[in-house]
């Protein structure tokens, strides 16, 4: 990938030219990009490109790099829209913690009739996100909100998704250089036992989301049962379910309310 990035070849271009010399050109410029990434810095925010969703996205280290678990939200979120065809039409979708924008446009794209609006607490991570918009076209359905979770929300959602810091403050260190050196900590490190955004979005949801909707939220992979019980304590009445990514790990939680 770095290769392809300093030659500036798409895969094809790269597998009928591996018999080739290099020029010293290209030499110097794959040398000072492996250089950064023997430092760990990550190949995403080095090539400034990140798939997510079967989109390619710029990312920046203004936000986290999407991560193919969080694909799973997506799904979620999609079939939310599909319980709801029949209720609401143009369901309006919230992305909180938007970052780089990667749910939100994902959804963008696949729901053409619904209204998505992203919120993230940094204007950089906003900026980012607006630019992706631009690039995939869909600027014109998504509104992007500077804001800390709900309280910014012009209206209730029919359905609010989230992927908010989860990682508790005590296992930063422990993390691999690629997360701890290069990413936002803001975006990642969820307080003393990972909840503290989690938690407070948990308050403020039931005045936010329409009744017969939806909250979805990424969790760590321990975190299911607690997180469950306080969307319980949120939602006395609403259908919770704990998801599972593909390795089998808590990932995230669904309350229908």
């Amino acid at each position: 990938m770095l290769l392809r990035y300093a030659l500036r070849l798409d895969r094809t271009q790269l597998y009928a030219r591996l018999s080739e010399e290099i020029s010293p050109a290209g030499r110097t410029a794959f040398e000072a990009l492996l250089a950064r990434r023997l430092r760990r810095e990550p190949t995403a925010y080095i090539i400034g490109r990140r798939e997510f969703y079967g989109l390619e996205l710029d990312v920046t280290p203004a936000a986290p790099i999407p991560r193919p678990e969080t694909e799973l939200l997506v799904d979620e979120t999609l079939a939310q829209a599909r319980r709801l065809r029949h209720a609401y039409r143009g369901p309006h979708i919230v992305d909180v913690g938007t970052g780089c924008g990667a749910i939100a446009l994902a959804l963008a794209i696949r729901l053409p009739v619904a209204r998505v609006t992203a919120i993230d607490t940094s204007q950089d991570a906003l900026d980012l996100a607006r630019h992706n918009a631009e690039r995939l076209g869909v600027s014109g359905r998504v509104r992007f909100v500077l804001g800390d979770l709900l309280p910014p929300l012009p209206e209730v959602a029919d359905i609010i998704v989230a992927n908010l810091p989860y990682v508790p403050s005590g296992e930063w260190e422990r993390l691999a250089p690629e997360i701890r050196c290069y990413e936002p900590r803001t975006a990642l490190d969820g307080g003393p036992d990972g909840l503290r955004l989690i938690a407070r979005l948990l308050k403020e949801a039931p005045a936010h989301v329409r009744s017969r909707g939806a909250l979805i939220l990424e969790i760590g992979h321990d975190q299911g049962a607690l997180v469950a019980a306080r969307a319980r304590q949120a939602f006395p009445a609403a259908a919770i379910a704990v998801k599972n990514d593909l390795a089998g790990l808590d990932r995230a939680v669904i309350v229908e309310t």
